[in-house]
């Protein structure tokens, strides 16, 4: 770890900006005791969020940086769910994020003695879901209506109206969607 180097990497905003959100995150988002979702909306915006009509945020949700993160419409974001947004994180329309989801875009190379830090954006795309308990990795994207089901890992993108499991997620079939 002595190689290790990851001055190139900026957050997007200086000093002051991530340590107001870095307290504003552990009082508000990162807790039981704050309930209130039209405030968290606005807060997210005040950071730099862009966030549609309807979305939900549930209690104790942490994220890295709300100026990286884009949410569409009637989206949901479960309990105990972590968006380390090191890279873009878009979450279309319609998506669901369960409980204890982790959405990670970084990463480190182990095959180099500098560990280097490598990002990738993820990008859900309108109608996908990930499941309880599941990771999606950097650079992934789910495809629309694409399901992640719960307890599994993404580490590669994953087609739209297709279910995938396991860790590292497989397609197990395709998604039948009834009006």
């Amino acid at each position: 770890m002595s190689a290790y180097n990851n001055s190139w990497y900026k957050s997007g905003r200086g000093k002051l900006v991530c340590v107001s959100w870095y307290i504003v995150n552990a009082i508000i988002f990162n807790s039981s005791y704050f309930p209130v979702n039209s405030v968290k909306v606005k807060l997210f915006r005040l950071f730099g969020a862009s966030i549609g009509k309807g979305v939900i945020i549930k209690p104790k949700v942490n994220i890295k940086y709300p100026w990286k993160l884009i949410i569409g419409d009637y989206s949901w974001i479960g309990e105990g769910v972590w968006i380390d947004n090191l890279a873009k994180v878009t979450i279309e329309d319609n998506c669901c994020i369960s409980q204890g989801a982790l959405l990670l875009t970084g990463n480190h190379n182990f095959k180099k003695s500098s560990f280097d830090l490598m990002i990738g954006a993820i990008h859900l795309r309108s109608g996908s879901w990930v499941g309880a308990m599941s990771v999606v990795g950097p650079g992934v994207t789910l495809e629309e209506n694409a399901i992640l089901t719960v307890g599994s890992v993404a580490s590669s993108d994953l087609d739209g109206n297709s279910i995938y499991r396991g860790n590292p997620a497989v397609f197990t079939k395709k998604r039948k969607i009834s009006e």
